[in-house]
């Protein structure tokens, strides 16, 4: 009868972001960034809302704007629909998002309020947090579908008809827009007050054990 024991060679570690994590995420960022800025510079040549214009964007006018778009487009669905084949794939989607249990919510929320929210433990993310990444997820998602809706109306005609008409696929890509800005705007800020994020989506963050096993 055999019997298991702890193998007497050191557990192996990885980083809690991987290197393909950090590559994508980074390459996420700037794909992301771009396609705000010439997005701005598209929407001016045509507002939806009157009277709104965004006086940065990417690109001197609508054509050239249109150019980085399209780029920034193909790089951010390609290597978007990369992070998730990946987080699918090792698990590490479900584990970093799920559960997500509405007394956890309230409680960050609480704790949020109160400005003793914690930041010690960079492995786990908190309610709020995760239902915010989601959200971004989903906003991306709409991006793309939203995005392929307007660039070829005539041939995509029924998913223009699925999403109200042109315009208002329009307007969905643009509330779309403002989502991950809100997002971005509230990373950025997070990171900024907590450095050790962001340093360790650069280098990597701490080494995560685990353990080793043999019959």
């Amino acid at each position: 009868m055999s019997t298991l024991a702890v193998s007497t060679m050191p557990a192996r570690s990885s980083r809690l972001h991987p290197i393909a994590i950090r590559i994508m995420h980074w390459t996420n960022a700037a794909a992301m960034i771009v396609l705000i800025g010439s997005g701005w510079g598209i929407y001016n040549d045509s507002v939806i809302i009157h009277g709104l214009h965004f006086p940065v964007k990417i690109g001197s006018w609508a054509a050239e704007s249109l150019l980085w778009h399209f780029a920034a487009m193909w790089v951010l669905t390609l290597n978007g629909a990369a992070y998730l084949i990946y987080g699918v794939a090792t698990g590490r989607l479900r584990e970093r998002l799920l559960p997500i249990r509405l007394r956890d919510v309230v409680e960050t929320v609480r704790e949020t309020l109160r400005f003793k929210l914690a930041h010690e433990d960079l492995t786990t993310y908190n309610a709020v947090q995760k239902i915010l990444y989601i959200v971004v997820i989903l906003a991306g998602v709409a991006q793309v579908v939203s995005g392929v809706a307007i660039w070829k109306p005539v041939q995509f005609s029924g998913l223009v008809s699925l999403l109200g008409g042109f315009q208002s696929a329009r307007l969905i890509h643009f509330l779309g827009m403002a989502v991950i800005v809100g997002f971005l705007v509230v990373h950025v800020a997070l990171s900024l007050l907590v450095p050790r994020t962001l340093w360790a989506m650069l280098t990597g963050g701490p080494e995560l054990p685990s353990q080793r096993k043999e019959a």
